[in-house]
């Protein structure tokens, strides 16, 4: 199958340029990339140009105006855009195992999307991979393996038996759009993310509520799809889960309503999926 993984970035370029080049290292390259930027300056522009040269594969650059914290659009973009069979979508600040995209592959199947973590680089570790070292995929690993979202240490190595039993075994996961995996056609009939939900939070949970309300059912990746997460102050608010907050809010109504598709995503990005160059 044709896999398209979806960057999510903004104004780190330092960050992005190392998670560009744990991708020119995957066993099974993706078939192409996009970087979903959501309003970067020329450091990132230059940095996508430098990996675009080389990368064996096409490279593109979705970029949207920065008005803000617009997260669920700006992935949306980068999935219309997108013409693989298969999307996987992480952040511009994980730097992936070299089996990453293969482990995704390996536990496709259809009527699933697949929920993956990451191993929470400490601040001295974080420095050391910004600075060219190789990640540590170990439960050795200098990394905040206690941290609520991130990989628990027993989790924290490369091990593909043990990951297909796990994924068959249970299902769920913390959802965190930083490690995800999907068949396009699914993201497209439940019209990817609400681009209602504006600032920190809630936008990767609504749309895996509306993908299981849809009858798609979430698998865990454990022992699989390895990521090195860079450490970085979070915009995360202190309640992840108050409901004041409105992102929450709309998270709550798609839960209760059992909605499947949203009315604005994917459909209003519609130059994109009919294949026109990226614009803001």
């Amino acid at each position: 199958m044709k896999i398209s993984l979806v960057v999510l970035t903004y104004n780190w370029h330092d960050a992005l340029d190392r998670v560009l080049e744990s991708v020119a290292r995957q066993v099974r390259m993706p078939d192409e990339v996009l970087v979903a930027d959501d309003g970067s300056g020329a450091d990132t522009a230059q940095v996508i140009a430098r990996h675009a040269a080389t990368l064996p594969v096409p490279l593109r650059h979705v970029w949207q105006e920065d008005a803000g914290f617009r997260a669920a659009r700006c992935r949306n973009r980068g999935i219309a855009a997108a013409r693989g069979d298969y999307v996987i979508i992480i952040d511009g600040d994980m730097i992936l195992h070299p089996q990453f995209i293969a482990d995704h592959e390996a536990l496709a199947e259809r009527g699933f999307f697949l929920q993956g973590g990451r191993i929470k680089a400490s601040r001295a570790e974080s420095q050391r991979l910004l600075a060219g070292k190789s990640p540590v995929f170990a439960p050795w690993a200098d990394a905040d393996f206690d941290e609520f979202d991130g990989t628990r240490r027993l989790y924290a190595f490369h091990q593909p038996w043990l990951a297909r039993w796990k994924s068959r075994s249970r299902s769920g996961g913390r959802v965190m759009s930083c490690n995800m995996s999907f068949w396009r056609d699914d993201l497209l009939r439940v019209n990817g993310f609400d681009e209602r939900m504006e600032g920190y939070g809630a936008e990767d949970r609504e749309l895996a509520a509306r993908l299981e309300n849809a009858g798609v059912k979430r698998r865990a990746l454990k022992w699989a799809a390895l990521a090195a997460h860079l450490w970085h102050n979070s915009r995360a608010p202190v309640d992840v889960d108050d409901m004041d907050l409105p992102n929450n809010r709309l998270y709550h109504e798609t839960r209760v309503r059992k909605v499947t598709r949203c009315e604005r995503g994917i459909d209003t990005h519609a130059d994109l999926l009919e294949g026109a160059t990226p614009r803001a």
